[in-house]
């Protein structure tokens, strides 16, 4: 039944000469009925050249970064299930009609290939540590997660696709895929795959610490735009919190003395207690506005069609 969907797959590609074959040629047999789509972003090598003669779709995307590509892909292809991997064959294709079958069974928007890693050299030991603690991070700040949210390996429903604004232009688009489908509070799943080391001749273009720090800073900027009350309450409180803590010696002396000796300080205080209320009214108007950009978020969403088959 699965086959009367038009299947998309999407492979995001930058210097990967060395890779971008065995990958097309792995998607082609585990999905023969699929079409497999390569965005090249201003590779230097024969990335091109090598997706063309194994049979994929190529194009370009010119503004370099994961997200400017990922947001290209997206507007670009049309189909009613998208099948998004990177193209450095370390995913594993062949689980893939497994995940698609499971995203139409259960009606699910999004299924996250959670990467299970059996060589050392798979995986660096610092990006499993900044997965961790990323993870941990979303999950304090927005409620819940998933195993493994930098995971690229993801199969969507095309009301997934059609509805979600990219903004991000890096590295960072895996956090906000994952923020908007708990923010709209979709319906998704996660899998178990293999992760690979991988081909010789292919290096990883993740920068541990300039690419982490960028994520980082889209997960605040996330939080600040789809939980203003908390983000600016947060702020308020410590405003507020630093004006009693100055306060207090003042109405002490105040209430001995009837004076106010400490002029200065009584005007930080007042300072501070202003900035405390505009954090509030700040945070409770912009929840507002949020609340009325993720209803017209939900509406673009439901205006496509879900992914279950035609028949149910």
């Amino acid at each position: 039944m699965v086959e009367t969907l038009r299947v998309a797959v999407l492979l995001p590609c930058y210097n990967e000469e060395a890779a971008i074959g065995q990958t097309v040629a792995a998607f082609r047999a585990a999905l023969p009925g699929a079409g497999i789509y390569v965005y090249d972003n201003n590779s230097r090598d024969r990335t091109i050249e090598v997706a063309r003669a194994a049979g994929a779709v190529v194009r370009s995307e010119r503004m370099q970064g994961k997200g400017n590509v990922v947001r290209r892909m997206f507007a670009d292809v049309d189909a009613d299930i998208y099948v998004m991997a990177d193209g450095d064959a370390t995913y594993d294709a062949s689980v893939a009609p497994a995940m698609v079958d499971r995203l139409v069974r259960e009606g699910l928007d999004m299924i996250v290939g959670t990467r299970v890693h059996e060589a050392a050299e798979a995986y660096r030991r610092g990006h499993v540590l900044g997965n961790r603690a990323m993870t941990g991070i979303l999950a304090g700040l927005f409620g819940r997660s998933f195993t493994d949210i930098f995971s690229g390996y993801r199969i969507f429903s095309r009301r997934f696709v059609k509805s979600f604004p990219v903004l991000s232009e890096g590295f960072e688009i895996e956090t906000e895929i994952s923020v908007h489908a708990l923010e709209l509070k979709m319906p998704v799943g996660e899998v178990e795959t293999r992760y690979f080391a991988r081909p010789e001749g292919s290096a990883s273009k993740l920068s541990t610490y300039r690419d982490g720090l960028r994520i980082l800073r889209m997960i605040g900027t996330l939080y600040r735009y789809e939980r203003p009350i908390f983000f600016f309450g947060w702020a308020a409180a410590l405003f507020a919190l630093g004006a009693v803590i100055l306060a207090v010696p003042l109405v002490v002396t105040y209430l001995q003395t009837g004076l106010v000796p400490r002029l200065p300080t009584a005007i930080l205080v007042t300072g501070l207690m202003i900035l405390a209320f505009l954090n509030l009214f700040a945070g409770l108007i912009l929840d507002t506005v949020v609340r009325g950009r993720r209803e017209m978020r939900r509406l673009a969403y439901l205006a496509q069609p879900g992914p279950f088959l035609p028949s149910r």
